[in-house]
């Protein structure tokens, strides 16, 4: 809750009779107001100011000595760190952790330049582990959202380099993410944190797929990985936001597969060793399925509808359909559970896949037999009335949840 909720909704609660009015002065006293804007200023002026100097520098990088060069970047570092640490224990914790995440940016930077100097960053990557161990260090040591998804940032940019430059790929950088800033999330579970994590985990476990020269579906063995450990999160929206990114990639390689699935050359490039992927996709189930068990939430089992690995059949316009049917069930299923829980917004998302996928199958099952101008007349009104039917039945389900919240607090005994 903050106090921006509060005070919109706030009246509105005591309207209804949910809180009293002296409840709602002491829930705004919970949250003290904060001059945000005002605490802005400091930062947004002390950013220019060091824009500035960096630019002279910068202009005269080369013709400083080179005791100078080291001495500047060692100073900025310092002022950054102790300029953050001066501020937090002023109460002025925004400035302060802006400026020690600055620190955490010049860190870096210093490094780049420092191995430039002696020529170093070429052979090796030790340094930049370093600015991802740091940021990690820095997110426990202050517990800050802002450093953590800094250093989520800066871990794939590593990741990024130390593949695409050196060619090696840093397992330390990968696992200090995952059990570091997992362990991290999983402690401290926030919606926007678990999504952003994931994001980081799948870019990883990307370019890991990329450096070995594997079978790209080998990617959804890490990609699933981290969407077991969200049916294991007892806070559910922060577990479900951890669980978007692998379910929107599976959902994009299922519809990829639905579109060149005729293809035997397409599927082909996709078929890993049999028994050892199915044995790896099969352990990940298990422990999903467990995990949702203990949780009460088998009803999202049919998240795994969109790893059933039919690319393992032959390719061909069966293959394809076949792909169809199980993007249907996946999006009916998702709009199913969304008018069960009355949800609005996962009826809108299952509103989406349903008909991005009616939009797929038209294209893949009548592009080759209607005339054009007939292709797309027809396809505009059927996208138009299942968008219609679709928007009356999540009107319906808003309203009874909206309902149901009146009935509640009509319910709720009077202060």
């Amino acid at each position: 809750m903050s106090r921006k909720l509060l005070e919109t909704d706030g009246p509105e609660w005591v309207r209804r009779g949910v809180i009293s009015e002296a409840q709602h002065e002491q829930l705004l006293a919970l949250y003290p107001a904060e001059a945000n804007a005002i605490g802005l200023l400091p930062l947004l002026g002390s950013l220019l100011v060091l824009l500035s100097a960096l630019s002279v520098v910068a202009a005269n990088w080369q013709r400083l000595p080179e005791l100078l060069r080291l001495g500047l970047l060692l100073a900025t570092l310092v002022a950054a760190y102790a300029g953050g640490e001066y501020f937090r224990r002023r109460g002025n914790t925004n400035l302060g952790m802006g400026l020690v995440a600055l620190g955490l940016v010049v860190f870096g930077a210093s490094i780049v330049l420092t191995s430039q100097l002696y020529q170093l960053i070429g052979y090796d990557l030790t340094g930049l582990v370093a600015w991802a161990v740091a940021g990690m260090g820095l997110t426990w040591l202050y517990r800050s959202r802002l450093l953590f998804l800094l250093t989520v940032v800066i871990s794939g940019i590593v990741q990024g380099y130390n593949t695409g430059q050196l060619g090696a790929f840093s397992y330390l950088t990968a696992a200090g993410t995952a059990l570091g800033l997992g362990l991290y999330w999983w402690r401290r579970p926030d919606a926007l944190l678990g999504g952003v994590l994931a994001g980081g985990l799948l870019w990883q476990a990307a370019l890991l797929i990329n450096h070995l020269h594997v079978k790209i579906t080998w990617f959804f063995i890490p990609a699933m990985l981290v969407y077991a450990l969200g049916d294991w999160q007892a806070d559910r929206p922060a577990g479900r936001a951890l669980q978007g990114p692998p379910l929107a990639a599976a959902f994009l390689f299922t519809l990829g597969l639905a579109l060149f699935g005729e293809s035997d050359f397409y599927a082909g490039q996709l078929r890993a060793a049999l028994l050892p992927y199915l044995a790896a996709l099969g352990t990940v189930l298990a422990l999903s399925l467990v995990g949702k068990q203990r949780r009460g939430r088998l009803s999202g089992a049919t998240d795994w509808l969109l790893l059933l690995p039919g690319f393992y059949f032959t390719g061909g316009l069966p293959l394809a359909i076949a792909t169809l049917v199980v993007l249907y069930a996946y999006s009916g299923s998702v709009l199913l559970r969304a008018h069960q829980e009355q949800n609005p917004d996962r009826v809108t998302l299952g509103t989406v896949l349903f008909v991005l996928t009616t939009a797929v199958a038209y294209f893949k099952l009548t592009w080759g037999f209607f005339d054009k101008s007939l292709f797309f007349l027809l396809g505009g009104l059927l996208l138009l009335g299942l968008s219609w039917w679709l928007q009356r039945r999540a009107a319906r389900t808003l309203a009874a949840a909206n309902a149901a919240t009146a009935t509640a607090a009509s319910a709720a005994p009077k202060p």
